[in-house]
């Protein structure tokens, strides 16, 4: 039984991301400094791969006539995403992992968001609470000094 049309649309895709992602893109080349540090760049690889087919028929077949084979369509696809990490810098009898700071604060922001919203309406909910019993306290108190 020969192969189905999907399983070499799918192993297109895969070996095309095998070539573009590889442990180099993850932990790249170290990079060697004059006084004798090593630099390796560290990433985050993220990778999302889809494919799809349908077989279908047409003409004669579908109406009973002898078939060969269904006619195949389908299509693959597949995104990489390579975000740096930081550097691991390695020398003077020391290692280090420095972080690529660039977003993290703004990520860190978007990250806390719901929550500071959600504390928020938390504290006008109670406001609003102690608003509405400052009131009844207020209108009786009145209501108790009023001269009768």
């Amino acid at each position: 039984m020969s192969d189905h049309p999907i399983e070499a649309l799918m192993k297109t895709a895969m070996e095309s991301i095998k070539e573009m992602v590889d442990v180099n893109t993850v932990v790249g080349q170290p990079i060697e400094t004059a006084d004798g540090m090593v630099i390796v760049p560290v990433s985050r690889v993220t990778a999302g791969f889809a494919a799809g087919g349908s077989e279908y028929e047409l003409g004669q077949e579908a109406k009973g006539g002898e078939s060969k084979g269904l006619p195949f369509g389908g299509g693959s696809g597949a995104g990489v995403s390579v975000q740096p990490v930081g550097f691991l810098v390695v020398g003077r009898n020391q290692i280090r992992l420095l972080p690529v700071d660039g977003n993290a604060v703004v990520d860190r922001l978007i990250d806390l968001t719901p929550q500071v919203l959600e504390r928020i309406q938390e504290i006008m909910g109670k406001n609003k609470k102690d608003a509405k019993k400052e009131e009844r306290i207020v209108g009786r108190t009145e209501t108790l000094l009023r001269p009768q």
